[in-house]
């Protein structure tokens, strides 16, 4: 994982897989000011080659990655709150 870029509205990240297959992916946290704290949004983008491109038919990416982007989203509160 390699920060790429980073502003006060968003950080940019580069993240390579090494397993179950070897991929690389940009992941974007964007910032929004609200009245209560703040709200993160998170995007990852990336090609679907070979098997990813199969496996990622079956199901949904957004469902098997997100408990993964949540606990980091935890994480990153917890940071910014202490």
């Amino acid at each position: 994982m390699e920060i790429t870029s980073a502003t006060a509205d968003a950080i940019g990240i580069r993240l390579n897989f090494e397993k179950p297959i070897k991929n690389t992916n940009q992941v974007t946290f964007e910032f929004r000011p609200q009245t209560d704290g703040t709200a993160v949004t998170w995007r990852m983008t990336g090609e679907r080659t070979g098997a990813m491109a199969l496996l990622g038919k079956l199901p949904p990416m957004d469902r098997m990655l997100a408990k993964d982007f949540d606990k980091g989203l935890a994480q990153l509160k917890a940071a910014a709150e202490s």
